[in-house]
């Protein structure tokens, strides 16, 4: 009985390798990248575009904003140049009341002196303004031909009067101021020619007058009107170099920047 469980136990130890052997080993491609790398490499290429698309996305709203950036600068100077141009407005009105203001004081200062009779000057018939200026005297003559543009804004007819004084008082202390406001005058009704004129007369003979630096920028504006821009340009640059401080030379700048 030994002996056959014996020879038994003999008999399975000898047939289990052979039972081994007849299971067939796994078989793998090694063309073929295992599963997990498969599944790594087509992670990090999401992961890749995704980054690109991000990027793209970035770009693009950085270019947007820069575009915003662009326009409210434009925007910012051209507010700026507004400014500029409504502050020399205000500043030119407040000088002209001052001097009408002392004119004024002249003419009272004069009459208190000496009382000239004025009356026989009178126009009554609605005509040229030349006749009712005729017998003023030099401070009488032009304080009727800035009233007639300040106070009663009968432009039309101040130009006739500041044309009178510059013929009967060429070398007055008030020709220059007259010039440049005749030139204003004209250029505000169109007539350019005749008011570049004026504006250089007050730039060639008047270089002491304080409106010397307004009719530069005058002139500079009338060749820009007659689109004569590199006469522009060059007057503008003038008023910049010899009036750097003034507030005629800030709106050149600003001009000259939009040329």
């Amino acid at each position: 009985m030994k002996s056959y469980k014996l020879i038994l136990g003999l008999a399975v130890m000898a047939g289990a390798p052979v039972a081994l052997a007849a299971q067939p080993a796994p078989v793998q491609d090694i063309n073929q990248p295992p599963a997990s790398q498969t599944s790594t490499s087509a992670s990090s290429t999401d992961d890749v575009e995704a980054l690109k698309r991000a990027i793209q996305s970035r770009n693009r709203a950085l270019n947007d904003m820069q575009l915003q950036i662009d326009e409210l600068q434009t925007e910012v100077s051209e507010l700026r140049g507004v400014s500029e141009e409504q502050a020399y407005t205000i500043n030119q009105i407040l000088q002209r009341q001052r001097e009408l203001y002392q004119e004024l004081d002249r003419v009272a200062s004069m009459k208190s002196a000496s009382s000239p009779s004025t009356a026989s000057g009178t126009n009554t018939g609605g005509g040229s303004s030349v006749n009712y200026s005729a017998n003023l005297s030099e401070n009488e003559s032009y304080d009727r031909a800035v009233n007639l543009v300040l106070k009663e804004k009968k432009y039309d007819q101040a130009i006739q009067e500041f044309k009178a004084f510059t013929r009967q008082y060429p070398n007055s202390s008030y020709a220059a101021n007259a010039h440049y406001w005749l030139g204003q005058l004209l250029f505000n009704k169109g007539q350019l020619q005749e008011a570049e004129a004026e504006f250089n007369i007050v730039i060639d003979n008047h270089e002491g007058s304080n409106k010397r630096s307004d009719a530069m920028l005058k002139a500079g504006m009338v060749a820009q009107k007659q689109n004569n821009t590199d006469k522009a340009r060059q007057m503008y640059r003038r008023v910049v170099s010899e009036y750097a401080n003034s507030s005629a030379a800030q709106l050149a700048k600003t001009r000259l920047n939009n040329l």
